[in-house]
């Protein structure tokens, strides 16, 4: 805070978030601690980029005033974000009951004998407040932590190439034992296919074979009680 004889004046700098395209606007207050009324006049380097909102005023006893200074949107920014305006801050005692309306340019005339207070105020730009980063998935709580890499993205990078590696290698051994098992099953499997029609096929030679020595027992065992038959009935007949 500047703490002239007249007024006081805070912020002693312009600050702006500078961004592009954009127009960007701060503030002034300036307090009269005295029992004079006191006029004033705002003064820039570089008037066509900047708009003072009172530019000039009267800032009666005991109070304030505020000031709004805007800058008009820029296309480029300055060289390592240094800007080299500034702005002039004069005040002088005025009549009571002077209005805004009543302030001439002889008033800040310092030749003319008036007492004239200036005040130098310089332009910073600063950067905008960056939005806050989205939560990455997975970093919630309850949720498994993820590699983080570090500050020069290598070892931990390196780790987690390894692991890598090795679980590949370990999921490549269990796919081929996992290929052998099941090529091995699947000769078991055709073999038991195999023995299965071989002993249907001898299954039913043996019920074809075992049915013509069954139908063979027969024919001979009829024809046999048949001659039996006839030889008793010739031995009744003859007694």
């Amino acid at each position: 805070m500047s703490s002239g004889e007249l007024l006081e004046i805070e912020p002693q700098e312009l600050k702006f978030p500078f961004e592009l395209k954009k127009q960007i606007s701060c503030s002034l207050q300036l307090s009269n601690k005295t029992d004079n009324y006191v006029a004033f006049k705002v003064k820039t380097t570089n008037p066509k980029k900047y708009c003072v909102r009172p530019n000039t005023g009267i800032v009666m006893p005991r109070t304030t005033c505020d000031i709004i200074v805007t800058m008009q949107a820029q296309r480029e920014a300055p060289p390592d974000m240094q800007c080299k305006d500034k702005f002039l801050l004069q005040s002088v005692i005025a009549n009571p009951g002077t209005a805004p309306k009543d302030i001439t340019p002889e008033m800040f005339n310092k030749e003319s004998g008036n007492l004239v207070e200036e005040c130098k105020l310089r332009v910073i730009y600063v950067s905008p407040p960056q939005p806050p980063s989205p939560v990455a998935e997975g970093s919630e709580e309850g949720s498994p932590p993820r590699v983080s890499l570090s500050d020069n993205g290598n070892s931990h990078a390196s780790e987690f190439s390894a692991v890598s590696r090795a679980a590949y290698s370990e999921s490549q051994d269990k796919s081929s034992e996992a290929k052998v098992l099941i090529s091995r099953l699947t000769e078991e499997k055709n073999s038991a296919i195999q023995q299965n029609n071989r002993l249907c096929q001898e299954l039913e030679l043996m019920r074809r074979e075992g049915g013509k020595r069954h139908g063979g027992f027969s024919f001979m065992y009829v024809a046999l009680f048949g001659l039996l038959g006839i030889l008793l009935g010739y031995i009744m007949r003859r007694t």
